[in-house]
């Protein structure tokens, strides 16, 4: 929160023509209306990241309106591809297939993610960025909107809209080595949901783009890179 604090005062003195930063679906936090919708409440954070991610929109609301410093936010929906993280599962999974050792699977396996890939979420951030946001004229504060505003200020989901069984990510990671990985099965952690579902028409309708690529083809793709920069042979 400090340090995005610190990039809205840089924004401010250095009169940026446009913000984008990234928030996170984490802010959806205890809803279970399905797909999740920018257009929702937000107010039910079930983990202090979330609720990091939530303040971010709200300093950046306040720049926008005090301001008038153009922000968008995007809400990321489990981005992963090539450079991923080494503690997403992802990355875990593969590194524990390799080196021939179980994985740990939360909620018994019974999840359902909105897997992103990273070339989608670069797409879209950059068509974003030529956008800058505006006030929204038919804004109503007796019924406020919580993606758009009365200042420059806007917040879009960015998600493949295409939720994949946890355990079908897994099985297709799986094939692409050949071989099947022990599965030490753990109840739902503490601050995680069972489900994500991104709805992003709002994102389609202003950037004429949405992610679209198929978990497979996401999947491959992030082997290939594994592979070759960690030279394993296949």
């Amino acid at each position: 929160m400090v340090g995005f604090a610190n990039i809205l005062e840089g924004c401010r003195h250095a009169g940026v023509g446009h913000l984008v930063y990234a928030s996170g679906s984490s802010v959806h936090g205890g809803n279970t209306k399905l797909p999740f919708s920018e257009h929702d409440n937000v107010d039910h954070p079930i983990s202090l990241y979330a609720a990091t991610k939530e303040c971010n929109e709200l300093m950046a609301h306040t720049y926008s309106h005090l301001f008038g410093l153009p922000t968008t936010g995007l809400r990321f929906f489990t981005v992963y591809g090539p450079w991923d993280r080494p503690d997403m599962a992802l990355f875990l999974f593969t590194k524990a297939i390799l080196e021939s050792r179980p994985i740990q699977v939360f909620n018994l396996g019974k999840m359902r993610r909105d897997f992103t890939y990273i070339d989608n979420i670069a797409e879209d951030a950059v068509r974003v960025l030529d956008q800058p946001a505006r006030r929204d004229p038919s804004f109503d504060p007796m019924n406020p909107d919580p993606a758009t505003s009365s200042a420059t200020y806007r917040i879009y989901n960015i998600g493949n809209h295409q939720p994949v069984d946890l355990m079908t990510y897994i099985n297709v990671l799986e094939q692409m080595f050949g071989r099947e990985v022990k599965k030490g099965f753990l109840p739902l952690q503490e601050g995680d949901v069972p489900a994500t579902y991104a709805e992003i028409e709002s994102l389609r309708a202003n950037t004429g783009f949405a992610p679209a690529t198929a978990i497979r083809e996401g999947i491959e793709r992030f082997v290939a890179w594994y592979r070759s920069y960690y030279r394993i042979e296949a």
